[in-house]
């Protein structure tokens, strides 16, 4: 049975708008749970019918390469190092793993970095400095949003279809499942980009 406040939430003309905003804004701010919400509204078209599942998909993958192109632009107007955020912590260290390989292998790095935020970050300002050409950038870009929507609502759907009578229990399963898969990706890709790292130097 629907519960009558997540029915209205899911009706609602600014949820949508709320979307395409708080994606476009997670390029920057990687504490704002944008995934968690594509994945939640996934979870919401498919068991109440409200929203589309085909107005989730296209604005989540134009919030996320209006927001990962601006982050583009921004690398390659102030480069890597212009302020502090830019040189501390894991952002630091992700733009120090990219900055060496993002013109060798822009694809590897943008399809994957769509699904890590720190690393998300990094790429797309690394790729901007780098001088990376946006003719090339953004078919990745657009090509990586699309995935990453599709895969983030597909998520959240599947649990919708199971869990069709208990949307509010098929919204809390499908983000938890996203949200432990975020991570395993993350520490797969953080594990091999360690190892890649250690290769030369083990070998040298």
């Amino acid at each position: 049975m629907s519960e009558p406040w997540m029915t209205e939430l899911a009706a609602s003309p600014w949820l949508l708008p709320a979307l395409f905003a708080l994606v476009v804004a997670d390029a920057f701010v990687v504490v704002l749970p944008s995934e968690t919400l594509v994945v939640a509204l996934g979870s919401l078209a498919e068991s109440t019918g409200s929203p589309s599942l085909w107005a989730v998909i296209p604005i989540a993958a134009l919030g996320a390469v209006i927001g990962d192109s601006a982050l583009f632009r921004l690398g390659r107007r102030v480069g890597l190092d212009r302020w502090g955020w830019m040189r501390r912590g894991r952002v630091r260290a992700a733009l120090d793993r990219t900055r060496a390989t993002v013109r060798s292998r822009p694809a590897v790095l943008v399809f994957t970095a769509r699904y890590i935020p720190f690393a998300r970050i990094a790429v797309n300002l690394t790729a901007g400095a780098s001088g990376l050409a946006s003719r090339r950038f953004l078919p990745l870009s657009i090509a990586a949003g699309i995935g990453w929507a599709f895969y983030n609502v597909g998520i959240g759907a599947a649990f919708g279809a199971l869990l069709r009578d208990q949307p509010l229990l098929a919204v809390g399963c499908s983000v938890v499942v996203a949200i432990v898969v975020g991570f395993t990706i993350d520490s797969i890709v953080s594990r091999w980009s360690r190892r890649r790292d250690a290769a030369p130097r083990s070998t040298g």
